[in-house]
């Protein structure tokens, strides 16, 4: 993704989840973002263009071990 492109993305999802989000460009491919909430990795944002329009799709991996405590 373009970096104007991310800094729009992160501004809607810091507005819309959290203002600690951060996305960072991942280093073998474009067309995904990392997401980090502080140090933390916890997603993945892919860019889908499908007939013309635009989407954005975060996908996220919550593991067994993660919510065994809560």
């Amino acid at each position: 993704m373009e970096r104007e492109e991310t800094l729009r993305l992160e501004a809607y999802l810091k507005e819309k989840l959290h203002p600690s989000l951060r996305l960072l460009a991942r280093d073998k491919t474009s067309d995904s973002v990392e997401v980090y909430l502080g140090a933390e990795f916890i997603a993945l944002v892919y860019k889908d263009v499908d007939e013309g329009e635009t989407s954005y799709q975060f996908q996220m991996t919550v593991l067994s071990e993660d919510i065994a405590g809560v």
